[in-house]
């Protein structure tokens, strides 16, 4: 200590006399200044204080903590239930069961008073559902962590389904409904659509949003029947991040181990077990679009086009070479700005945006799930020119079997890599991915293993992956004015052809 304040009063002295118009002495900016000690820099002692740790009690519910640096922690419970279990059910449970998350339970009397006692410890709850996981999460200080648990025990196992709470929900489902088809970004609505074409009728592409014939169906016996299927404690993560994993099964010991649910004894006895059956097909909505626009600048009127083909699970080895697949035709909208960190040299910006100007949007997605995936591809334009956009799409697709180039398959590996590094920033998404990979197999692969796996990828590889995937019948949702929409026939003809192209139609009269 003594030598670093002598170090520190040299090195003042120093630069006043420099400071005071001396003369400055000729030295390199890579020469260490005289008399400052040398920095001792912190270091990580081996991976092991930041690996995953999971922990299974005694009632079968699995605990899963990862260490972070800071004063906040994101816990929550996520439940191998969504809109795919609804098969003996009326659609839409899972979305009821959304909004009536963290409303009164047996110890709190309203959502106001959940709030309040988070607001103590600076938190905040929220639920989402998907079509195969329900997650309750909340972000709060990590003092708090007991009182956490204790309120996500209260919210997932003891929520009271007030006759008052279910009226409101049915009018949020209502209103969500409503502004899903009247908002100027289709995709969540093509979305449901291609999964409901690709999965025609079961698993996956059961709906994820209630259907607004079954808004009154839903009730309280309902709600409770299907608790006790699915919320059950071998079909739940309790997962943590920014907590000792000690003191995190400490918690679950004492609020979740001989925690009694409202709705009874939950036994996984009624559990859905159908695997995702991919049929293909196509699922139409004609609805003119020309007033979605607001304001003074209206988007032109436009037709939604997403094509899809049968990609593989994210457990399956091939699901990294599908995900880089997905990185390569990356694209966007056609106003996206940025360099090539946007994925200004994705092929569907090389090949499709930058060469027809008339293309509003042109993006790949990729869904994935335990038992299937779907790799497909959102295109927007003008209804006059969709026979000729479909036609842009269906040769993107044939092409994605054809060899990839070394310079852009490294590239969609490397901006891969960054965006899984940089969403793994964020501790909600740490607690997500810690949640889902220990649900679905029981344990997690870290971002290193996961990095490694991407760079392993080879042009062979994706070539394999995408000559498999064109074997598989096409899913297609189209929205909008559909006059010149190809027949399904045509576009399945298009993508079992070399070139990709639709067959030719003649007609008399134009």
């Amino acid at each position: 200590m003594a030598a670093h304040f002598i170090g520190s009063q040299f090195g003042i002295a120093a630069y006043r006399k420099y400071s005071s118009g001396g003369g400055y002495p000729n030295i390199s900016l890579s020469t260490p200044l005289p008399g400052i000690p040398k920095p001792v820099f912190a270091s990580v002692d081996g991976q092991e204080k930041y690996e995953t740790k999971i922990t299974t009690l005694e009632n079968g519910l699995k605990v899963a903590s990862q260490n972070k640096f800071g004063q906040f922690c994101t816990v929550g419970i996520l439940v191998n239930s969504g809109s795919r279990h609804e098969a003996k059910y009326p659609s839409g449970i899972a979305h009821f069961l959304e909004k009536l998350a963290f409303s009164s339970t047996a110890q709190y009397g309203s959502k106001d008073e959940i709030l309040l006692t988070l607001e103590k410890h600076g938190g905040i709850c929220d639920c989402q559902t998907s079509r195969d996981t329900t997650m309750y999460a909340v972000s709060a200080e990590v003092k708090g962590l007991d009182t956490v648990v204790s309120l996500l025990s209260d919210a997932v196992l003891q929520p009271r389904l007030l006759d008052d709470e279910i009226e409101m929900t049915k009018m949020a489902v209502r209103f969500e409904l409503e502004d899903l088809n009247m908002r100027p970004d289709p995709e969540p609505l093509l979305t449901e659509m291609i999964h409901a074409a690709a999965y025609r009728g079961n698993t996956v592409g059961l709906p994820r949003f209630c259907p607004v014939d079954n808004v009154d169906k839903i009730d309280k016996t309902m709600l409770h029947s299907y608790l006790r299927s699915y919320y059950c404690p071998e079909r739940m993560v309790l997962a943590g991040v920014g907590i000792e994993h000690e003191q995190l099964v400490e918690c679950a010991r004492k609020y979740l181990l001989d925690a009694k649910p409202v709705w009874g004894t939950s036994t996984a006895a009624n559990v859905d077990l159908s695997v995702a059956q991919y049929t293909g097909g196509i699922i139409k909505m004609e609805k003119d679009m020309s007033d979605v626009s607001l304001g003074p600048t209206p988007i032109p009127e436009l037709t939604h086009i997403m094509i899809g083909l049968e990609s593989c699970s994210f457990l399956e080895d091939d699901f990294i070479p599908f995900a880089v697949l997905n990185m390569m035709m990356g694209g966007g909208g056609s106003f996206s700005a940025g360099g090539p960190g946007k994925g200004m040299f994705t092929r569907l910006y090389l090949n499709v945006l930058n060469r027809h100007h008339w293309m509003y949007n042109a993006t790949s997605y990729h869904h994935s799930y335990e038992d299937s995936g779907l790799l497909c591809i959102h295109a927007s334009a003008d209804p006059r020119q969709v026979r000729e956009m479909v036609e842009i799409i269906t040769r993107e697709f044939i092409q994605m079997a054809g060899n990839a180039g070394e310079m852009e398959l490294e590239r969609a590996k490397t901006q891969l890599k960054s965006m899984l590094m940089m969403n793994l920033e964020s501790r909600p998404v740490i607690f997500e991915d810690v949640g889902r990979q220990v649900l679905s197999t029981g344990k997690r692969k870290l971002p290193h293993e996961l990095c490694h796996l991407i760079s392993n990828v080879t042009a062979g590889d994706i070539k394999r992956v995408a000559t498999k995937m064109l074997r598989s019948k096409p899913a297609v949702a189209a929205l909008g004015d559909l006059t010149e929409l190809p027949s399904y026939e045509h576009i399945q003809a298009a993508l079992s052809s070399k070139d990709g192209r639709l067959p030719r139609m003649y007609r008399l009269f134009r």
